[in-house]
């Protein structure tokens, strides 16, 4: 399958596009600006050693199968606005959006109330029919994934829609280190979007790269 990084010139759009090339995966970078979409291209076809492109975001999500959505939260809905025509039926948007205070100039440690509950619910009411929306990645360190060697993280992985909640985790477990758990469904991604407001709160008191483990699962619990 194709993936489509939307704002993947970002550090955690850019992570992740490092990653999955690394393990195979065909990515394609988009943004605003596909000049600049196509120099990050390049930088990361360097350092994995396997072909990416750069793409105009519209463009970017045509090509792919999953749509990765990289983004902050002041741009979410009009994104997706714009966005709208060039999804179809059958793709899997993932929306790893959190809805900082530091988006409206408030504190980067905090959430903001969404209507429709959170960020990834409010991606659900906006695509077209028959796109498949999942949170997950809220919780993993940009930093950590952009560098070598395993991240030590757990994916929470939220959606209403169960096969494409496992092509998710799937592509998660291509991350050395990473583990993926079924979080649910959608509607439990307020709580996984506001536990990045505390990593952050954590990151900035003891100048570190937190992430999440959950433990005293069975083993098959992270392999489904």
């Amino acid at each position: 399958m194709t993936i489509a990084i939307v704002g993947g010139t970002g550090p955690e759009g850019s992570g992740l596009a490092l990653r999955w090339a690394q393990a195979g995966e065909t990515v394609v970078i988009g943004s605003r600006d596909p000049q600049r979409a196509s120099a990050i291209a390049s930088e990361i076809q360097k350092q994995a050693g396997r072909k990416i492109s750069g793409a105009e975001n519209n463009a970017a999500c045509q090509s792919a199968e999953i749509v990765v959505l990289t983004i902050p939260f002041e741009v979410h809905s009009t994104m997706l606005k714009q966005l709208k025509p060039a999804l179809r039926s059958g793709q899997i948007v993932v929306d790893t959006t959190v809805p900082l205070a530091a988006s409206v100039g408030g504190r980067p440690t905090r959430t903001l109330g969404v209507w429709q509950g959170s960020a990834a619910q409010e991606a659900a009411e906006l695509v077209p029919e028959g796109v498949a929306v999942v949170a997950a990645f809220h919780n993993v360190s940009a930093e950590l994934v952009k560098q070598d060697g395993p991240v030590d993280c757990d994916v929470i992985v939220c959606s209403d829609d169960k096969r494409a909640a496992r092509t998710v985790r799937e592509l998660a477990r291509k991350i050395p280190g990473v583990r993926a758990l079924d979080g649910g469904k959608l509607e439990n991604a307020r709580i996984v979007e506001q536990l990045t407001a505390l990593l952050i709160g954590f990151n900035i008191r003891h100048k570190g790269h937190s992430g999440l483990r959950i433990t005293g699962l069975p083993p098959e619990a992270y392999d489904i």
